[in-house]
């Protein structure tokens, strides 16, 4: 199996512990290009069987030398098909890797206090440029992913990553041709309500793509309500439906909320993507301005490269918007 390594360092997972329910890890090593973060943020890695594969490649590591690296517990010889259908069967719940499960364990982990404020754990503090010569694009960082980054690099866009907590003067005054909310970690409720009064302040000044987290927080800033998935959506092989065309693409997902279709305001928004598994809304889009989003990750980073094309479209939409004449978009 690949694509373990963007999982591991994606922030979406902060605080948290992987199960990969593949029979066996490791075995392609780790491309040290492939990385979501840099310094991947997850509690433990948890695998049926591994592979320590010796390194092949100047670029390459083995699964177990970076989680040394990076001070990541983990184990195998586990039943991870059992682990999953109990998530499946009563939801995420508090875990913990240790080598002797005494009553002393059991007791710390159910004392464990869990953070409700992982998006300001993980994304930057500060503004950073990731310096182009085409498109002015703002990023708002509330865990971003490296492959949002390298799909804007590759079409040219002079990025500035901004923190999450960003005002909208803030990413105004930096003349942005577009507006991206990134993915990241936990619940958009924990966020305060000052982020929802930056997306309504911006969505009409720039283009926007929202992703992940921010699809559901650009959602609850047009009047949305967004609710806890019981059994969250991981993986890479999530069918989604566009419902303009009607056609049917296959998706990598890290979702552990979605947005109430019963909540949309259509007057604002419409849907225009939905899961073909379980009906729950993957995308949306404004009626009155430039701005959509999607639960889904379209970078493919892991996972299919189908709806990529996400990207020229917020290209394609920031071109258009500089030929606005006033009349609409």
């Amino acid at each position: 199996m690949n694509g373990y390594q963007e999982i591991i360092s994606n922030q979406i997972y902060h605080n948290q512990i992987i199960v990969f329910t593949q029979s066996s890890i490791g075995n392609t090593g780790l491309d040290q290009n492939a990385y979501e973060s840099i310094l991947p943020s997850a509690k433990g890695v948890i695998v049926r069987e591994y592979e320590n594969l010796a390194t092949d490649h100047f670029k390459r590591i083995s699964l177990d030398k970076y989680l040394k690296q990076h001070r990541i517990p983990g184990i195998y010889d586990v039943d991870t098909r059992e682990i999953r259908h109990r998530l499946q069967k009563y939801g995420n719940m508090k875990a913990s890797i240790v080598d002797v499960a005494d009553d002393h364990a059991f007791d710390q982990l159910h004392a464990t206090v869990l953070t409700n404020q992982q998006v300001a754990q993980v994304a930057t503090p500060k503004p950073y440029p990731n310096p182009d010569e085409g498109d002015n694009v703002v990023v708002v960082d509330f865990g971003l992913k490296s492959g949002i980054l390298r799909e804007l690099s590759r079409r040219n866009c002079n990025v500035t990553v901004v923190p999450w907590n960003s005002t909208s003067e803030m990413i105004l005054d930096l003349d942005p041709d577009g507006i991206v909310l990134s993915t990241g970690p936990g619940a958009p409720s924990n966020l305060p309500s000052s982020v929802l009064k930056m997306i309504t302040e911006v969505q009409s000044q720039a283009p926007m793509f929202a992703i992940g987290l921010g699809h559901e927080l650009f959602a609850l800033a047009n009047g949305a309500r967004v609710s806890k998935l019981r059994v969250e959506h991981h993986g890479a092989n999530h069918p989604i439906r566009e419902i303009i065309t009607n056609e049917i693409f296959f998706s990598g997902q890290e979702q552990g909320y979605a947005v109430d279709p019963k909540s949309i305001d259509h007057a604002k928004l419409f849907i225009t993507h939905v899961d073909l598994v379980n009906g729950t809304v993957q995308g949306l889009r404004h009626r009155d301005f430039p701005a959509f989003s999607v639960q889904f990750s379209p970078d493919g980073a892991p996972g299919p490269k189908d709806s990529v094309g996400l990207f020229d479209d917020f290209m394609e939409i920031m071109e258009r918007r500089r030929g606005y004449n006033g009349n609409g978009y």
